[in-house]
């Protein structure tokens, strides 16, 4: 899910370095490097080296195609797996208010008076 979490930071901010990232996910810079280079190398980010900084090395991370639909079908097959768990919790919520005397209404139950 990581993976999925970098797409989406560098879609919405292709300036990210990869020390923001790192503080904006709430991981380690080693792992966003990590992380980085290969989507990088899977082909899904691009890097490209800016100029505008002649004494400091800077990158631009870019989504390529392939990003964007992998980052598309991340996003489905996590919902899916999400919309799975959701209905099942309901199926048990359910069975289990089946169980409960009353089939889970609320009960008046008489108050027991404090002395």
């Amino acid at each position: 899910m990581i993976e999925y979490k970098v797409m989406r930071e560098i879609e919405q901010n292709p300036m990210h370095t990869q020390r923001t990232l790192a503080e904006t996910l709430d991981i380690s810079l080693g792992k966003a490097n990590y992380v980085l280079a290969g989507l990088v190398e899977k082909g899904v980010v691009k890097v490209k080296k800016l100029k505008n900084h002649p004494d400091k090395i800077r990158w631009q991370y870019v989504l390529t195609p392939a990003g964007v639909k992998e980052k598309l079908k991340i996003t489905r097959e996590y919902l899916r797996g999400r919309l799975k768990e959701y209905e099942d919790l309901q199926a048990e919520i359910a069975q289990l208010k089946r169980e409960l005397p009353g089939n889970g209404k609320p009960r008046n139950v008489p108050r027991v008076l404090a002395r």
